[in-house]
């Protein structure tokens, strides 16, 4: 891929986000890329010390933005022309460009901590705002609102592809559409270090219920079939399965603790392993997952 590729219209990597720019490409590469995000730019050269110093710094911060900001570097040497327009004097400076315009600036190389201070100063404290975002979607996607949920979910994801509650809850919006290929496909995007993430174990739990809904069967269908043999623990399996496909977390909650209480042991286990696989569904702060566990540590250690 190009190093001119936009990042969140290619979803590329390192090279989107950092690069060296000319006198011909400034427009493209500052002026026009910083109407999507802020763009930092790097005046140096190669005999400055402190330049070497600060770019590192630079790179590294810009790096833990992971997309929220961009670092453009201008070799002054070789590209006067630019920073004689904008009246620098003395290097390193950095400019920070926001749309279409320099917002920001300082000159020297600043330590690392300042650094990270004008980065979240320029970007308006984006972790806050993608807390804010990442609840409203959560809330969104348990009040049934699927669009609205995507589309914050989504809006995340333009600041950090890799946000690992983000992809998961995506994923959750095609669980609820019916969409298991493009849940599955949004689940594959999680970066393996963040595999194992309680929203992410959640997400999965959900795709896995979901696969095995539609062989449970019709709830009236189940409950007739209950009542012709109130023994029956598959028919009290499938009915939980179906019941909470339905949003009825409470009845599936009832229908497998009664399996586990009357023949715990039944199908190797079944009805508890069941249990746990909705208490990860739900997740682990849900007042039904709550409940539930207790419920059932009742049962295991009366």
């Amino acid at each position: 891929m190009s190093v001119d590729t936009p990042i969140l219209n290619q979803g590329g990597g390192e090279a989107d986000l950092i690069k060296n720019t000319t006198t011909k490409d400034f427009l493209r590469d500052v002026i026009e890329a910083s109407r999507e995000v802020p763009v930092l730019v790097d005046f140096w050269a190669p005999w400055c010390g402190p330049c070497r110093q600060l770019t590192p710094i630079l790179e590294k911060a810009v790096r833990a933005a992971k997309g929220a900001v961009r670092l453009v570097k201008l070799n002054i040497d070789e590209h006067p022309q630019i920073p004689g327009q904008m009246g620098v004097q003395s290097i390193p400076a950095v400019f920070a460009f926001q749309d279409g315009r320099p917002v920001d600036g300082f000159m020297g190389a600043l330590p690392e901590s300042r650094v990270n201070d004008f980065i979240a100063r320029l970007i308006g404290d984006s972790a806050g705002d993608t807390a804010a975002d990442l609840e409203a979607a959560e809330a969104a996607l348990s009040a049934g609102d699927v669009n609205s949920a995507a589309q914050l979910f989504g809006e995340v994801m333009q600041k950090d592809r890799e946000n690992a509650q983000a992809l998961a809850g995506l994923a959750k919006c095609y669980i609820k559409t019916g969409d298991l290929a493009r849940a599955e496909q949004t689940l594959a995007l999680v970066p393996p270090a963040k595999a194992d993430s309680s929203p992410v174990a959640s997400a999965r739990a959900a795709l896995e219920l979901a696969r095995k809904t539609p062989a449970a069967g019709d709830i009236e269908t189940l409950r007739a079939k209950l009542a012709a043999d109130p023994k029956d623990p598959q028919a009290r399996f499938d009915l939980a399965l179906a019941l909470n496909a339905k949003g009825d977390r409470s009845g599936a909650l009832d229908e497998l603790l009664a399996v586990v209480a009357k023949n715990r042991s039944w199908n190797d286990d079944a009805a508890r392993k069941q249990l746990l696989q909705l208490f990860d569904a739900w997740g682990p702060a849900d007042p039904s997952t709550i409940a539930g566990r207790q419920r059932l540590s009742s049962l295991l250690f009366a």
